[in-house]
């Protein structure tokens, strides 16, 4: 892998990982019509999400670390009801209330990111070998695209929601999980189809695309657990590693920007622009398939 085909990739990465626009499926059309084929391409994949996960949690630290704080709470909170629990068992009557878990929007979205997480988990395991398979299939990509074009063509016709944190129930938090399952196909837009999921469910277009964000950090921590799986030992010269940490430095760069720049146009632009992106792009992918 040459430096210019390392920081192509890492621009696609960080660009596409937080448009609406599917970055599996450009890396799919990207690595096909580059010719791009690497022995030790996973390691490569795991710097690229280590890039993208940098890029998220620097523009969301101040969230991060609130959600961190209430994330200890909440277990404090729960060790106190147990205690509580076992000694209105003990009195047989409810001598002691019990603590509240979820009374701020916070702790409302530590508890349904990690709901949204448990579905995501369990399809992008089952689904890591079809994964493997289209990994590199123009056709897969091209369709997944076509998905993604209809899905924010849809959306972007919805009337909108007006729904915050706190207003995020269970069913809502699967639904989402489910389809950023979903989301590892190769061309269908991880961050489209969860952006669609929470205007469908009636968000804000603001909140949608922040859950949107957020709810992708433990996806993107699992998928590259499931990368570093399979690494080997490979040979992997000075000037390869140096190629692959400045694609994981153009990813986690550009993605920082992409993250400001969505977070901006959302609140005044609609996502048709970007629906019709993935149409053309869509139709690329299949026309090169069949040539």
């Amino acid at each position: 892998m040459s430096f210019f085909d390392a920081m192509i990739l890492g621009i696609v990465q960080g660009l596409t990982e937080f448009l609406p626009i599917s970055s599996s499926g450009h890396l799919v059309i990207l690595e096909n019509l580059l010719n791009i084929r690497t022995d030790t391409g996973v390691l490569f994949d795991v710097l690229l999400h280590f890039g993208t996960l940098f890029a998220i949690c620097l523009v969301f630290k101040k969230d991060l670390f609130r959600m961190l704080v209430e994330t200890i709470h909440i277990f404090q909170d729960l060790t106190a009801n147990l205690k509580i629990y076992i000694s209105n068992k003990m009195h047989n009557a409810q001598v002691t209330p019990y603590r509240k878990i979820l009374y701020n929007n916070y702790r409302t979205m530590v508890v349904m990111i990690l709901v949204s997480t448990i579905p995501t988990g369990i399809i992008g395991y089952l689904m890591r070998g079809l994964v493997d398979t289209w990994s590199s299939s123009l056709l897969v990509a091209g369709l997944g695209l076509l998905i993604t074009a209809v899905l924010l063509f849809v959306v972007d016709n919805w009337q909108l929601g007006n729904k915050l944190p706190k207003h995020i129930t269970v069913p809502q938090a699967l639904a989402i999980g489910i389809c950023q399952g979903i989301g590892v196909i190769p061309g269908i837009s991880r961050s489209g189809i969860t952006i669609t999921a929470g205007l469908l469910c009636g968000f804000r277009r603001s909140f949608a695309v922040r859950y949107s964000f957020l709810v992708s950090i433990p996806a993107i921590l699992g998928a590259m657990i499931l990368e570093c799986g399979k690494l080997k030992s490979a040979s992997i010269t000075w000037s390869l590693g140096f190629h692959y940490v400045a694609g994981m430095i153009a990813a986690a760069v550009v993605g920082y920007f992409t993250i400001r720049f969505m977070l901006n146009f959302v609140k005044r632009k609609r996502f048709r622009i970007f629906s019709v992106y993935c149409f053309i792009m869509g139709i690329i992918a299949l026309v090169c398939h069949f040539a």
